[in-house]
């Protein structure tokens, strides 16, 4: 079981285009905190309709954004 998968069911009921979450939000949401992982994890998210676009380390935020559908 991917332990992100209550994140990303998140990210997709969101339907915005772009938004951003902090570490500490995703901690709620996921109910773990984020760590070095993530980097790996974060390509399922794909199959969700959503990317990561950048992550701040200093702001300690992940903005996340919509997929274009073709």
């Amino acid at each position: 079981m991917n332990k992100y998968r209550a994140l990303w069911k998140y990210i997709k009921k969101n339907d915005k285009q772009s938004f951003k979450l902090s570490f500490d939000e995703i901690k709620e949401i996921a109910g773990i905190a984020i760590d070095h992982s993530f980097l790996n994890y974060k390509k399922e998210l794909l199959q969700y309709g959503y990317k990561v676009e950048k992550i701040s380390i200093k702001d300690k935020t992940v903005q996340f954004k919509k997929l274009i559908e073709k």
